[in-house]
Formats: C-alpha cells, sequence, structure tokens
C-alpha cells in the first residue's frame, strides 16, 4: 500500500517514509543529543512546527519521563500522523544508534582506559555542551519580548546550572509562577 500522508497545519503533506528519515537524520546528526538537530529539521528544514509550537512541546516534554528528544520524537510523530507516525518517527531515531551502539559500545569500555580515547570523549562533550546552549538560545527568540519569560528562563538556567537544583525542583519551583505570569499577561492582552 503507497503511503500518501496526511495534510499537516501548514498544508505539508507528511509520508511516514518522511517522518522516518527526518528522524534518523536527527539521529545521526544529533552526536551527544538530538535536541538541536530536531530543531533544526522540525523548525528550519521542515517547517513541520514554527519556532512557538517547538518551544511548547520541548516543555511538554521536559515534563514527562524519559529523555527530551525521544517525547519530541513522539509529539511530532503523533501530531503530524498520529500513533503510526509516533513510531514511524521513533523507528527512524533510534534504529542507527541502537545498532551502533551495542556495537561499539564493547570496543569503548575496552579502550576506556586510555587517555587519547578520554580526550575525545572530553572534547565532543564539551562541543554537544556547546550546541545544547545554542539552542536554548534559539528557543529564546520568540520570547525576546516578553521580559519575564527571559527571567524566568534566567532563573531556570540559575537554579540548574548554579545552584545545581534537579529539573523535577526547578520545574516544580517556576511551573507556578511560570502559569500565573502567563495569564497575567493574557488578561492584559485582551
Amino acid at each position: 500500500m503507497l503511503d500518501r500522508g496526511k495534510t499537516n497545519s501548514f498544508g505539508n503533506t507528511v509520508a511516514l517514509s518522511a517522518l522516518f528519515r527526518a528522524f534518523l537524520k536527527v539521529s545521526l546528526c544529533g552526536f551527544g543529543g538530538g535536541l538541536v538537530w530536531a530543531r533544526r529539521v522540525v523548525v528550519e528544514q521542515r517547517r513541520w512546527m514554527d519556532e512557538q509550537e517547538f518551544a511548547e512541546t520541548l516543555t511538554l516534554c521536559q515534563l514527562m519521563p524519559g529523555p527530551n528528544i525521544v517525547g519530541i520524537t513522539v509529539c511530532v510523530g503523533a501530531k503530524l500522523r498520529g500513533a503510526i507516525g509516533a513510531i514511524s518517527a521513533v523507528a527512524g531515531f533510534i534504529l542507527v544508534p541502537w545498532t551502533v551502539g551495542l556495537s561499539l559500545g564493547g570496543v569503548v569500555l575496552h579502550f576506556a582506559q586510555h587517555t587519547v580515547l578520554q580526550n575525545i570523549l572530553g572534547g565532543l562533550s564539551a562541543a554537544a555542551a556547546g550546541l545544547l546552549i545554542g539552542t536554548g538560545l534559539r528557543l529564546l527568540v520568540p520570547h525576546r519580548s516578553r521580559r519575564m519569560a527571559l527571567l524566568l528562563a534566567g532563573l531556570a538556567f540559575v537554579g540548574m546550572a548554579f545552584t545545581r537544583l534537579p529539573l523535577v525542583v526547578v520545574l516544580i519551583g517556576l511551573a507556578p509562577l511560570s502559569i500565573l505570569v502567563t495569564a497575567l499577561e493574557g488578561s492584559r492582552a485582551h
């Protein structure tokens, strides 16, 4: 049976194979975490979501258990094609990393004590941290004119980066304040 796809809210037809390939690309390019590439593919390249929608989806995924990128993958797939879209996106996302990870895992563990490998992994983790910070800054762009949103983002960053509070504590602390601020901003707009 030919997969003709369904039309999303932007008027694009999204085939299951397109979801599979898009998240396969995210997994192949997203060494150390695919959030940076997921945003690039979903928002910039495929235009399946806009900046605001992606930021809201990421917020939802941060409240769910498990890695954020898996939540994003499921949400995008489900939004565009329902349950089968979520399965297709997740299959694309995990196929190669699991295969490569299982194959190389034993080799890396065998050479884990070698200084060269430790230096390579240290450099890769620094690059991944830089990509994550860059994505965080891009997620702030839609909110740049909202001072309270920037203040809340700053508080979340300080809470996690400097005081080393667990994510759940930061979320529990800032979520009610964020909801209140958003409600007040919404009531002022009407």
